[in-house]
């Protein structure tokens, strides 16, 4: 896994997800995605929890613009 820490001016020090309280500026548990963009760099990563987050890599450092709800687990057509 690459790392997303490193970023200077990180603005998320303090917060951490609500699904399960892992610190949003830590090492993310699984980076799925990477974009370049005119304004910095989008990095897309999946939270222990199994929460989605797209993170904004900037001038202004790293912060998470969206977050979702982590997965449910789904049930094997041999458990119904």
């Amino acid at each position: 896994m690459t790392s997303t820490t490193g970023t200077t001016g990180t603005t998320t020090a303090g917060t951490v997800c609500p699904h399960c309280g892992w610190p949003d500026g830590a090492e993310p548990f699984q980076v799925v995605s990477r974009h370049n963009t005119a304004a910095g760099r989008t990095v897309w990563t999946r939270c222990g929890c199994g929460s989605l987050q797209v993170r904004m890599i900037d001038d202004r450092g790293m912060r998470i613009v969206s977050r979702g709800r982590p997965a449910v687990p789904q049930s094997s057509p041999a458990s119904r």
